[in-house]
């Protein structure tokens, strides 16, 4: 199995939401199956249906996430000394060419991207392009307007 390389931080949002699973959300979900089948016929019962599909769901997000951190290569970015390359974990501050503006990513894993926090999944177009890349250094983007030029004006491990 291939490993899936998570931040830190990211490894721990896994292991919090395969805790809560594990912990409330399927003791409720065996308890609103309980509920449903004290109430009788169960051929025609959409609650307990509901939460049979509920269940199936939550086990499958478990086994998912367990999977994940199974296979995890867990990285501290702040432990990284890449010579002031992009790697996996880095923050990059980048300038826009034409437009200037500025702009700050985090390249973590698939699982943690969110862009509206500048966390950018290690397998994007802009991920691919940046990692290598030195301060001074110009990544060019293949986007959905064209290619973007930036430039790389800062690297941080952070």
């Amino acid at each position: 199995m291939a490993t899936i390389p998570l931040t830190k931080r990211g490894a721990e949002k896994l292991k919090e939401e395969l805790h809560r699973l594990k912990t409330i959300e399927r003791p409720a979900v065996i308890n609103a199956i309980a509920e449903a089948r004290a109430q009788g016929d169960l051929s025609e019962n959409a609650e307990y249906d509901a939460a049979k599909d509920k269940q199936g769901f939550i086990e499958g997000r478990i086994q998912e996430i367990e999977g994940k951190l199974a296979a995890a290569q867990i990285i501290d970015p702040s432990t990284l000394d890449a010579g002031g390359r992009v790697v996996f974990g880095a923050t990059v501050d980048l300038e826009e060419e034409e437009t200037g503006e500025a702009v700050t990513y985090q390249i973590v894993g698939d699982d943690e991207a969110d862009l509206k926090q500048g966390l950018i999944s290690v397998s994007s177009p802009i991920a691919r392009a940046l990692i290598g890349k030195e301060v001074g250094d110009v990544a060019e983007v293949q986007a959905p307007g064209g290619i973007k030029r930036y430039e790389v004006v800062n690297v941080r491990y952070i």
